[in-house]
């Protein structure tokens, strides 16, 4: 099946590995969403695929090391410097999964989402959530492995994808243009990347990536009917994207306009339509269906309000449009300069990165301008800020030796030994600032490994203000529900079934300014048991008077309180 999976034209057998792993990792997407719908994802089946994956992929590895490990092209000495840049940007990433979860949207919403999957074995929907109606394709993974596994798991699955990630920038770079912007673009990928959490932005961004690479070789093979297969794939992928994040959905236009222009068959659309919907229809259809709403909350305006309302909408529009927004980080600003490189001008495929950035950009600019939610397009971003990297080098160069040699034809002089010395010394020092920066980092990330019960806790009551108290909440449970103010960032290491946010049904404003004896007879009525108060931030509740005779301390820690809800007499 992956032989048929292969490049159309020029082949890459580490590319078409790393193409056939990300396939490989939706299938398992769709494994998951398939165990879950029946109610059956439980260890025995997911061991039982990965079981059969590991057996599968046994029986192709010496064919695979026989074909990977040819005799490479011969190295410059810049490319060996590039090639340490890279394994120098690499190392730090290859600690940073193992720290125990602390970041804020893994703890607020993927990890307890997961949770909730792993223990029940089924799909649900979790309304103490924020997000309870997002699309959690990739969420589904960190179900499985949370089953057979601790919580620093899933940070290794998310890093998978952007490991997956490097390898496909660093073969697309070495294919298109050389070893030196492969390497740059694949260290600053590395450096953008998000390998110390569970947020699902990486592997958004792996598959938006393979599916503009599947998009390319269609488009690259001759005859369009050979082709069909890889626009398939390409769908598929973006289908895994889209019902990950709905971010991904930007990219249907612009994927819709390339595909007509040459395809114009219906059943090759219906094909390539079905592939994607396959991979994402439950989460919309589910949500049209619940709620009127097929992208809940984000489509409140055209299919009505649900669990939000129109203060919650503007209020989360405000927070990421102002509060968030931000141009992205310089370093790839050098994707303006693309255009102009000769890579570009000589490569279509590097003219087609090229729009993909270009449209990519411009949806941020007009969307969101918080630069996390360009993060689904920065693995080709990264690779054409390489290119525009590059061509600022060559621009200097240039310019250096035309003072020397009076005007004449400098693109083709061999260097001088003054520019072969100046590069080592540029080289090495570039490899010490970097070794030292990526050591730093390495120590730092393993410092926050936490490998036994005793370092894990400790490390949770260091890292998560009231963890002790949300701890005590989840393994001494009372009846009822637990209802938090201003918790909501930690709601993993609480109960099941802890209510309250800014947005939804159970939002701050409606509850929190309440007399005490309202507020207590108002969660009694919505069978709440608890009530948990990060007092820092929300001073003004249980200092009320007459708060006593209607809440009941349960413990104190660090700035957050615990209340037992008191029953209201007659």
């Amino acid at each position: 099946m992956l032989s048929r999976l292969a490049a159309p034209t020029q082949r890459d057998r580490w590319l078409e590995w790393g193409m056939a792993t990300s396939l490989g990792l939706g299938l398992f997407v769709m494994a998951m969403q398939v165990l879950g719908l029946v109610g059956a994802l439980r260890p025995v089946p997911v061991l039982g695929l990965v079981a059969a994956g590991v057996i599968a992929a046994a029986l192709q590895v010496r064919g695979w090391r026989r074909q990977a490990f040819a005799v490479p092209p011969a190295v410059t000495l810049v490319d060996r410097y590039a090639l340490i840049g890279l394994v120098l940007a690499l190392l730090p990433t290859l600690s940073a999964p193992l720290a125990p979860p602390v970041t804020y949207d893994e703890i607020m919403y993927h990890l307890p989402y997961a949770r909730q999957v792993a223990e029940s074995g089924r799909l649900g929907v979790y309304e103490w959530l924020r997000y309870p109606w997002f699309p959690y394709n990739y969420d589904l993974l960190y179900a499985a492995v949370l089953q057979v596994y601790d919580d620093v798991f899933p940070h290794l699955v998310h890093a998978l994808a952007g490991w997956l990630s490097v390898l496909v920038i660093y073969r697309l770079g070495l294919m298109y243009a050389n070893r030196l912007v492969a390497c740059m673009g694949a260290a600053i990928w590395l450096f953008m990347g998000q390998y110390d959490n569970a947020y699902i932005d990486m592997a958004v961004s792996l598959f938006v990536l393979v599916a503009f690479v599947a998009l390319w070789w269609w488009r690259d093979v001759e005859a369009p009917d050979r082709g069909v297969r890889w626009l398939a794939m390409a769908a598929f992928f973006l289908g895994l994207a889209a019902g990950s994040k709905y971010q991904a959905l930007t990219f249907l236009p612009l994927v819709a306009l390339v595909v007509i222009v040459r395809e114009r068959r219906p059943q090759v659309w219906l094909l390539a339509i079905g592939c994607f919907l396959l991979t994402c229809i439950y989460w919309y259809a589910r949500n049209a269906v619940m709620t009127g709403d097929p992208f809940n909350p984000l489509g409140a305006h055209l299919f009505g309000f649900t669990n939000w309302n129109e203060a919650d909408y503007q209020h989360q529009l405000v927070d990421v449009q102002e509060n968030h927004s931000n141009p992205p980080n310089g370093v790839l600003w050098a994707v303006l300069l693309a255009p102009f490189g000769e890579v570009v001008r000589r490569s279509r495929a590097a003219r087609g990165a090229a729009l993909f950035c270009g449209w990519s950009l411009l949806v941020w600019a007009v969307t969101s301008r918080y630069p996390r939610y360009l993060t689904p397009a920065l693995p080709l971003i990264a690779l054409m800020a390489a290119v525009g990297w590059h061509q600022i080098g060559l621009w200097i160069r240039n310019a250096w030796r035309k003072r020397g040699a009076g005007g004449a034809d400098v693109a083709s002089l061999p260097a001088t030994r003054l520019e072969v010395g100046l590069g080592k010394v540029v080289g090495i020092a570039a490899i010490l600032l970097l070794g030292a920066a990526c050591a730093y980092h390495s120590a730092r990330n393993i410092r926050e490994i936490s490998p036994t019960p005793e370092s894990r806790e400790a490390f949770f009551q260091r890292r998560i203000p009231g963890y002790e108290v949300l701890h005590h909440l989840r393994t001494n449970p009372v009846e009822g529900k637990t209802y938090q103010v201003m918790l909501n960032d930690s709601l993993y290491f609480g109960p099941d079934l802890m209510y309250g946010d800014v947005f939804g049904p159970w939002r701050y404003a409606d509850f929190i300014m309440l007399p005490p004896a309202e507020l207590a007879r108002k969660l009694r009525a919505q069978d709440f048991g608890t009530i948990v108060i990060k007092t820092a931030l929300a001073p003004y509740i249980h200092t009320q008077p007459d708060f006593d005779r209607h809440f009941r301390l349960i413990l104190e820690k660090d700035g957050v309180r615990a209340y037992r809800i008191l029953p209201i007499a007659p």
